[in-house]
């Protein structure tokens, strides 16, 4: 028997509010996320956030460094990295807050998933080509099936995001769908 959860990854209020191709994303994720929610799916958010101190920002990692640098904006205790109000987890839902690319790197994720039984993660969020390629290539070495839901993810860069979904990760063993598709079939 296939359990499946929802992963809801970055759609933190500093990203949407900030990038536009992340906030395309939100009111498709209105949709999701109730239907998930009505079918009994977990919807686990993931959010990105680093120590104010950088603590945990390696001197010679550039994009880590870079991201520290913005200000408040990653900030693990701003208001900047709550997952966005309009698509706010309800009480009990997990919310992981992560400090790299894949929601699996140093958060107790799989262990989430692992009490819940889930053995299918439906991946979204933002970026196509950071927190949905490294979760989906973490996800895959811990032996999940894997859909992405191509309407439900972008990235800042349109022709990566199409790549990735249309040759990538098919070819890595995901079902990619649209979330009219994915909600289709619940």
């Amino acid at each position: 028997m296939t359990t499946t959860a929802l992963i809801v990854g970055d759609l933190q209020a500093g990203i949407v509010d900030n990038y536009p191709f992340a906030a395309g994303v939100i009111p498709v994720m209105e949709k999701v996320i109730p239907a998930a929610r009505a079918a009994g799916i977990p919807v686990i958010f993931i959010r990105f956030g680093l120590r104010a101190s950088a603590l945990d920002v390696a001197a010679g990692n550039q994009l880590i460094s870079t991201l520290h640098g913005a200000g408040t904006l990653f900030h693990e205790d701003s208001p900047e990295t709550l997952v966005h109000s309009r698509i706010a987890p309800l009480p009990g839902e997990a919310v992981v807050l992560k400090r790299r690319a894949s929601a699996f790197a140093g958060t107790d994720l799989d262990r989430i998933l692992g009490a819940q039984r889930v053995d299918s993660l439906v991946l979204t969020g933002v970026a196509t080509a950071a927190m949905v390629a490294a979760t989906l290539y973490d996800a895959f070495d811990r032996d999940y099936r894997l859909t992405v839901l191509s309407d439900a993810c972008a990235d800042g860069e349109p022709d990566v995001h199409d790549f990735l979904i249309n040759r990538v990760f098919p070819a890595r063993g995901a079902e990619v769908l649209t979330s009219r598709e994915w909600i289709a079939r619940l």
